[in-house]
């Protein structure tokens, strides 16, 4: 998942970021509504949580051109103002979903995770490829019952070849969806994340190299039949 945090408030920007980034999430940073309107038009987000009382250009504003303009992320937007003719407006004019400031980070990751849920084509929250599992809702992974123990970007990399239901998926759609834009385009992350992955998951193997195209979990039959590791 990538999210786009658009707070004008420094310290509440990146507490969130690094609250959603310890869940697994891609997360960039706006501060104002201005270079919000510009990270959308240059990344898809799964989900925009943005203030409302933003500079430059304010937070309805921002949500009333991404509504207009089509853009396939959902809007979680956050406010100060917290009474029910505030909320009705948010809604009114686009958002997906209200919080009220002050609000617990607990209920804002939840509310994030709810939101691209229903943002993507719908999906069993438990994906499987022969013996291995991968549980979204509980952030779990088992291969022939037994517990994989993976970091959250190994989970999220893990998470992207599962739904993409066999297709190859290269390595800038993985780098684009699973890291945020302050990743250098050339870095081999995603390179050594499916390394560590092959190796925590171990034999027969899973994960496909697709040269020149990307990396593939094929389906349940063809896992294990061969090994085109590079």
């Amino acid at each position: 998942m990538r999210v786009l945090v658009a707070e004008d408030h420094p310290r509440l920007a990146e507490t969130v970021a690094t609250v959603l980034r310890r869940d697994g999430i891609a997360v960039d940073v706006a501060f104002d509504g201005a270079e919000a309107l510009e990270r959308t038009s240059l990344a898809t987000y799964d989900v925009i949580v943005l203030d409302r009382d933003l500079p430059r250009v304010h937070g309805d504003e921002v949500c009333r051109s991404l509504v207009a303009g089509g853009y396939p992320g959902a809007v979680l937007m956050l406010t100060a103002a917290g009474t029910l003719a505030d909320r009705v407006t948010g809604l009114r004019i686009g958002a997906d979903d209200y919080l009220a400031k002050p609000f617990h980070l607990a209920e804002l990751v939840a509310r994030v995770h709810a939101l691209a849920r229903r943002s993507r084509r719908p999906r069993p929250p438990t994906l499987v490829r022969g013996d291995l599992m991968l549980d979204s809702a509980r952030r779990t992974v088992t291969r022939a019952g037994a517990p994989v123990v993976l970091s959250p970007k190994e989970f999220a990399v893990l998470e992207i070849l599962l739904g993409a239901d066999g297709a190859a998926v290269s390595s800038e759609e993985i780098l684009e969806r699973a890291w945020d834009d302050t990743t250098d385009p050339f870095t081999n992350a995603v390179r050594m994340t499916v390394s560590r992955l092959r190796a925590k998951l171990g034999e027969p193997p899973v994960i496909e190299t697709v040269t020149p195209v990307g990396y593939r979990i094929p389906s349940d039959q063809a896992i294990g039949a061969r090994d085109e590791r590079s």
